[in-house]
């Protein structure tokens, strides 16, 4: 990608009364715009790096046995009554059209247990595991932090549909240790927290928090089993960790990334989801829900993986991996070195964000580059002859490397 072709440019000012990382970063390097309180648009940027989140969460989920679907995000009234859900804690943005109740998304366990009980009759039917990436509406009253609390958001929510507990608890623990994968992929330490459910309230929830001074969670790291305890929870059980019971604990800021529950047959008895067992009897099905945030992820990265000059990302999810500067590029020789360099790059497979502006001075564009954060930055100049200048994004030394030596050590991240 060419910056002279690109539809956004850098700016030098985030939106007003935004101070966290996230939203001052991404605002100013052109990832996202801020439309309103609690709604962000995706930018190009924004979008090359939610694809890279999109795609490892696929990954992973497929790897436990997820189908994807897309569901609906215009509701029904009538099967959230069946779950006494509707407008729940006024959650859902309702309203009346025609004397009809709609209200939009906010998750789909209704829904899932709605279109399951048409297509599973049979214990053989069982289990199955479908999630979606879709975006997501709550009503928030404090619209804060950037990307971390808004009104309109991308979410990827799987659910789980098994014959009983054992089986829920099995697929449980797997989702469990593909969230961990998911989350050491991004570059992010996420712990496993044990938590009260939020608008669920059931007995089996868990959130993965990432440690941030943004964050809006207390939690209470455990020093022996390296877990960690929300503090609803963490009153209830007098200052000891929910999982080993020890009482090392160490109060931390975090930012909620993650979470998943344990529903059991709370959907499925109300919305006729049931099944016949090996003996004919009719059983109703155990259902579990786990989610992240995609935009979430993307924000908490950036305020993990920041310092004074901009974003710093990690290699898995940088919209790209080099970012190739011109200097003096006002010569011809300079233009067409580049261009053949730019090339070359991307026959070699590797993702390259092109600096080729000619009325930008050298120390803007260096600049640019730190601030939207990509792992290397090349640069092509009259004074490295025959060589490129490399320096990655967390390091200030410079070398001088052949084109064969840079494409090596890109290619190996």
């Amino acid at each position: 990608m060419r910056i002279s072709q690109l539809f956004t440019k850098t700016l030098r000012e985030a939106p007003s009364g935004e101070s966290s990382a996230n939203a001052r970063l991404l605002s100013r390097g052109g990832f996202v715009f801020k439309n309103m309180a609690g709604v962000w648009s995706m930018l190009p940027l924004g979008v090359k790096v939610l694809d890279k989140i999109r795609q490892i969460i696929r990954e992973e989920m497929n790897a436990i046995g997820g189908q994807e679907l897309h569901l609906n995000v215009l509701q029904d009234k009538k099967i959230w009554d069946k779950t006494d859900r509707w407008n729940i804690e006024n959650v859902m943005y309702t309203w009346k059209d025609d004397n009809k109740d709609f209200g939009l998304g906010f998750t789909h366990e209704e829904v899932v247990a709605q279109i399951g009980s048409q297509h599973i009759h049979s214990y053989k039917d069982l289990p199955k595991f479908v999630y979606q990436i879709q975006t997501k509406f709550r009503k928030e009253a404090r619209a804060q932090s950037g990307l971390l609390r808004t009104r309109e958001f991308e979410m990827k929510d799987l659910y789980s549909l098994t014959r009983d507990e054992k089986e829920l608890q099995e697929f449980y623990e797997k989702c469990a240790k593909a969230y961990s994968k998911i989350f050491e992929r991004v570059a992010l330490k996420a712990f496993r927290t044990k938590a009260h459910g939020g608008v669920f309230r059931v007995e089996g929830s868990e959130e993965f928090q990432v440690i941030a001074e943004v964050g809006e969670d207390t939690i209470y790291v455990c020093q022996s089993c390296g877990r960690a305890t929300n503090k609803d929870v963490i009153e209830i059980n007098e200052n000891r960790c929910a999982y080993c019971k020890n009482d090392k604990l160490e109060e931390k800021r975090a930012i909620e990334v993650g979470n998943i529950f344990q529903l059991g047959t709370k959907f499925s008895e109300p919305l006729g989801l049931i099944y016949s067992d090996k003996k004919g009897n009719k059983q109703p099905i155990w259902m579990g829900s786990y989610g992240i945030g995609t935009g979430r992820v993307m924000a908490a990265v950036v305020e993990v993986h920041h310092d004074e000059q901009g974003i710093v990302w990690p290699n898995s999810v940088s919209p790209f991996l080099a970012h190739l500067v011109t200097i003096n590029n006002q010569q011809s020789t300079i233009n067409k070195r580049a261009d053949q360099i730019y090339e070359l790059l991307t026959k070699q497979g590797i993702e390259v964000l092109y600096d080729d502006r000619q009325d930008v001075s050298a120390g803007q564009k260096f600049a640019d580059a730190d601030l939207i954060g990509c792992p290397f930055r090349i640069v092509v100049s009259d004074k490295t002859g025959e060589k490129l200048e490399i320096k990655h994004r967390q390091e200030k030394q410079t070398s001088l490397k052949t084109f064969a030596q840079v494409v090596d050590l890109v290619s190996k991240i």
